[in-house]
């Protein structure tokens, strides 16, 4: 059985007085036993504040995006090593707004997860598909493209310490989720294609989340999809009621 793993990304929100005080109220509101792996991931001025209150919870650490590079001329990167040192032991890797937003490339997001693999530090890389790319017919020659350029490189015992999110652009942030049914179809092509490239046994224990427009009400069907182990929360995890509903659904 694969332990569910929710994950919360505040991405541009709380400084951190505002995250440590929000922190706070997660700890009182998911202090009860729990077979959940339960993370917050703060921007990284809040993640130094918010470790300081997670210390003796159930709680993990951990950040939106880390550098390839261990040091040098990087202005406004951070690095792998730096994040273990205040704290995290996760990271995300390739979010959709990144990609976006930023011009990510899956080239990138590999040289990334290579780095933060060797640091020792537990990736969750986002792959998804837009609203256009679904609509023509292009979902498994995306997300599956993704995959395998995202994750060249890494070996099985690498692949085990990886999560992986399916994120479908087209319904994060719009209020738009995918059904259950639709969801689950991705993940399970996504357990396939893991199998071919890691073995059946490697594919089996990996661990697949989904994001996108996971609320309270929907956490419950999603999460009961045999492929689908979690979730990467947006905008729910900014709500302490809505973050502890939703992994207590898993």
């Amino acid at each position: 059985m694969r332990k569910t793993i929710v994950a919360g990304n505040w991405k541009l929100n709380l400084g951190p007085d505002e995250g440590a005080a929000f922190a706070e109220i997660l700890v009182q509101h998911l202090d009860e036993p729990i077979d959940c792996d339960i993370i917050v991931c703060p921007p990284y001025v809040t993640i130094s504040a918010v470790s300081k209150v997670l210390q003796s919870s159930r709680i993990e650490l951990g950040a939106q995006n880390a550098h390839w590079e261990e040091a040098g001329a990087f202005t406004g990167e951070v690095a792998p090593s730096m994040l273990l040192t205040i704290g995290c032991r996760w990271v995300i890797l390739g979010h959709s707004e990144r990609r976006q937003l930023f011009g990510e490339t899956d080239e990138g997001v590999n040289k990334r997860l290579l780095a933060c693999l060797s640091a020792g530090l537990s990736p969750i890389v986002c792959v998804g598909e837009t609203l256009a790319e679904r609509d023509g017919g292009r979902v498994q020659e995306i997300v599956l493209g993704q995959i395998d350029r995202s994750l060249a490189g890494i070996t099985a015992e690498q692949a085990l310490a990886t999560t992986l999110a399916y994120e479908p652009v087209w319904a994060i942030g719009t209020g738009r989720t995918a059904t259950p049914a639709q969801a689950e179809e991705v993940h399970a092509m996504i357990r396939q294609r893991l199998a071919q490239t890691f073995g059946e046994e490697t594919a089996q224990q990996m661990r697949l989340q989904y994001g996108g427009s996971v609320k309270p009400d929907n956490a419950a069907e999603l999460f009961g999809q045999e492929n689908i182990d979690g979730g990467l929360i947006g905008g729910a995890s900014l709500d302490a009621e809505s973050f502890a509903a939703i992994v207590r659904a898993g």
